[in-house]
């Protein structure tokens, strides 16, 4: 099963930058055992648009070309439900349990995303009500897939 990471915008070089990469690759590390593909970070250039509503649209519509056909798809949202990382790694091993060729985790962009690609979304996820910079979001998502990896695996590093 293939990790997704779609993200609107792109990290600059930074320490933000490095830690995201640093839990990209161990996740894809300990995700082998689960024979989860190597993690994937996809960023989407964002709108140019002059108008809100169409920014969030463009942004949108780029983001749902990405999805593969068939694949899992978590939000990263304000309003979305804020689980534990077990309850994360439940979510991925039900997916991969029910063969879902993929799961793609998607950060919007500063507008928000339009109606139809939240509608598209299996599960809303979000990390409390505080607003985050999305490179901290980037490096806390990704922090949560290595986790859910190494909770999997009995691997030590999480304990609760």
């Amino acid at each position: 099963m293939r990790i997704i990471v779609a993200a609107i915008g792109r990290l600059k070089k930074g320490p933000e930058t490095d830690l995201a990469e640093r839990y990209a690759k161990r996740a894809t590390q300990t995700g082998r055992a689960l024979g989860l593909r190597p993690v994937e970070i996809i960023e989407i250039r964002e709108s140019r648009a002059d108008e809100a509503a169409k920014r969030m649209l463009e942004e949108s519509i780029a983001l749902a070309n990405i999805i593969p056909q068939g694949a899992a798809v978590v939000l990263l949202d304000v309003t979305g439900e804020n689980i534990d990382s077990e309850g994360i790694a439940a979510q991925i091993s039900g997916w991969r349990a029910a063969a879902k060729p993929a799961v793609v985790f998607i950060i919007g962009g500063a507008d928000g995303l339009s109606p139809s690609l939240r509608d598209k979304a299996q599960l809303r996820l979000s990390f409390g009500a505080a607003t985050w910079p999305h490179q901290l979001v980037r490096a806390m998502l990704l922090e949560q897939i290595y986790r859910a990896t190494t909770i999997l695996t009995g691997h030590p590093y999480h304990r609760a």
